[in-house]
């Protein structure tokens, strides 16, 4: 039985048998838990009555911690003078920083704006929603420069929490921002995964400036149809123009041609940054949707201001196309900030290459050779240097170690996670490692380690240095599970360890929002397949939380998939994450290189996914084998899609992740 649900258990018995809270506060955890269960509940009467105990225990102050967040939630709030006591005696700690935030929200919600202004400037990590509202204070206590503020930063406010909506407006209605800002505002919204919110943005405008918006809902849920009837004369005023725009975006998002045929009707009756900013977004969703006009739209987007998305996926048209002066040119354009980014530097370097410019391909190479990620990789076999096995790690200080050890954060993080209370340990071992050095890091990554925190081992050791502490950061716990399965199935043992460290990092534990779990975040509809195909018998979903059963099931269904996509590790890669059958649809008409192949997934995450694991396993290699390896070889060319492509059988079915409704909707 897992220690946490035996520490709830007897807390519940203890409790049930009507055990003394002093007999309870000898039982140490159990009281921690009792306390963490009754904030749960909303139990004041136990908090109160747990806090009241003395104890010596390391997280005695997180019951004094949930009494006073229980009490923030109620109609009446603790006293101020409760909450600046406990302020002051844990100042610094991540406890204090948290009772601040909600102290703050409190304050909003009550429209203390005052003491709201006294307290927030003391918050070191404010969110979001807590930023808009320190706008809203400093507006609601007579300071008119938040309006300038909130105006400098318009354009990255467009999906800003709610708590935004009142200096948002106040903006305008004031005239920091103008017009055409909320316009552009509305516009962003509409070509996004909540167009309704830009409904609430143009209500801002005047009446008279304002769609009508019956039209306006017609428009952005039935598109095809609404521009199909729309009359002649739609484009007299600026709504209706902008209405127009608005249908053409969205129906671009599920058919960008069908929108192009619809554009080609409208655009005399358009302004031509109207029209610039339609071929814009329908270059973009063409280019999502890998079809070939992509690169052609984007040129006729003339002058239009496009904006970062859009121009990633303006160079990424190029390179689906081989056109390389497109690429050069997309990539050229961007502003230096983007243009410096690993891809595009790797990217501009292959076009210099391929147009002949050999000395600026080399220079932009060498920016970024020899860095341990998948363009760094890739750049260095450019010059002639593939990744070789990194050098040993040097002796671990044992005064780092020790302050690492007696670190309060620390230790309190380590107690939360021995008794399951993942997310309050995480927040402590990161709040910990703020503002610390590289020793410090690296000392507690090894505490990590020793306590099995396979992932806290990894990310405190990239947090020391992104370019050091290999032996850290690329661990190969569970050898024992892994290594007979990975010969069993056929697999490449980097390739498997590559995959597992993207998925999980090695918790066990890990489950993500879509019900993946385990060390290899398998699917339950998965693992019942995989069971059945495999013999696997009394197959029962919790199994997946079993480490050499998830390890089995894993493997096996990479197995199936690679079989299934080519033998092709990028396509596997691909289909493990978003499902085979996308991982086939995302093929070309031609051969394809394999890093043009990753470049141009339409899906941010499964894009992020297939480059981190296939940069893992030539890392894995190196320092499994001993000796250097290509990225390049590993992701080789992938080979064009068929005609007429088989049903993929039911294994190789997307049960990865839920299919969703289309590839524009998944990228944004």
């Amino acid at each position: 039985m897992k220690k946490g649900l035996w520490a709830a258990l007897l807390t519940a018995g203890l409790l049930l048998s009507g055990t003394s809270f002093g007999q309870l506060a000898a039982s140490g955890d159990a009281r921690i838990l009792a306390a963490r269960e009754a904030l749960r509940k909303g139990e004041r009467n136990t908090l109160e009555a747990l806090a009241a105990l003395p104890d010596s225990h390391v997280l005695d102050v997180y019951v004094h911690y949930w009494l006073l967040f229980n009490k923030l939630a109620r109609s009446e709030p603790p006293p101020a003078a409760e909450l600046d006591a406990f302020l002051a005696a844990e100042a610094g700690s991540v406890l204090a920083e948290r009772l601040r935030a909600e102290w703050l929200r409190r304050l909003a919600k009550d429209g203390d704006w005052a003491n709201f202004i006294r307290l927030y400037p003391a918050l070191q990590n404010p969110d979001a929603e807590l930023r808009c509202q320190a706008w809203t204070a400093r507006l609601m206590t007579g300071d008119r420069s938040a309006l300038d503020e909130v105006a400098a930063q318009w354009p990255a406010l467009t999906d800003s929490h709610a708590a935004c909506d009142t200096v948002l407006r106040a903006a305008f209605e004031t005239g920091a921002v103008g017009e055409d800002q909320v316009w552009g505002r509305a516009r962003r919204q509409i070509d996004s995964r909540s167009p309704a919110s830009a409904r609430a943005t143009l209500a801002w405008l005047a009446p008279d400036a304002a769609p009508d918006w019956t039209e306006f809902d017609h428009a952005i849920r039935s598109p095809a149809p609404w521009l199909d009837r729309l009359p002649a004369n739609f484009g007299v005023h600026r709504s209706g123009r902008e209405l127009a725009l608005a249908a053409l975006v969205r129906l671009a998002r599920t058919d960008a041609r069908a929108a192009y045929v619809r554009l080609l009707r409208l655009q005399d009756r358009l302004g031509a940054d109207e029209r610039s900013h339609a071929y814009a977004a329908l270059a973009m969703h063409a280019a999502i949707d890998q079809l070939p006009e992509a690169p052609e739209l984007f040129r006729a987007a003339v002058n239009a201001e496009l904006t970062p998305l859009q121009r990633a996926w303006r160079v990424r048209a190029g390179l689906r196309a081989l056109d390389w002066q497109a690429v050069h040119e997309a990539i050229e354009a961007m502003p230096a900030a983007e243009r410096d980014a690993p891809e595009w530097t790797y990217w501009l370097g292959r076009a210099y290459a391929a147009l002949g410019r050999d000395a600026e391909a080399a220079a932009l190479f060498g920016r970024i050779a020899g860095d341990p990620h998948f363009y760094g990789i890739l750049a260095g076999e450019e010059l002639g240097r593939p990744f070789a096995p990194p050098p040993p790690a040097g002796p671990l200080a044992a005064a780092a170690l020790d302050e690492a050890e007696r670190d309060p954060s620390l230790r309190r993080a380590l107690a939360l996670f021995r008794l399951e209370l993942r997310t309050e340990g995480l927040r402590e071992w990161i709040w910990g490692l703020r503002k610390r050095d590289e020793p410090f890091r690296l000392a507690a990554a090894h505490l990590a380690l020793r306590h099995g925190l396979y992932d806290r081992a990894i990310n405190t050791a990239e947090l020391a240095n992104p370019r050091a502490h290999y032996e850290l950061r690329f661990l190969t716990p569970y050898r024992d599970l892994v290594e007979p399965e990975v010969r069993r199935q056929g697999l490449d043992l980097g390739w498997v360890y590559g995959l597992m460290r993207q998925e999980s990092r090695f918790a066990a534990p890990a489950r993500s929002s879509a019900g993946a779990q385990g060390l290899m975040q398998v699917m339950p509809a998965t693992g019942k397949w995989v069971a059945a195909r495999i013999g696997l018998r009394d197959y029962h979903p919790r199994r997946l939380a079993d480490p050499g059963t998830n390890v089995l099931l894993g493997t096996s269904y990479m197995r199936l998939i690679l079989e299934g996509l080519d033998r092709h590790p990028v396509l596997a890669s691909a289909g493990y994450n978003a499902g085979p059958s996308r991982a086939r649809r995302w093929r070309d008409d031609k051969p394809l290189e394999g890093a043009i192949y990753a470049e141009t997934i339409p899906f941010d995450e499964t894009r992020d996914y297939v480059r981190k694991v296939m940069g893992n396993a030539v890392i894995y290699a190196a320092m499994l084998e001993g000796k250097p390896q290509s990225l390049k070889a590993r992701l080789g060319i992938v080979p064009p899609r068929q005609a007429v492509e088989p049903a993929p059988p039911p294994a190789l079915a997307d049960t990865a992740l839920p299919e969703l409704q289309t590839t524009s909707e998944q990228q944004q």
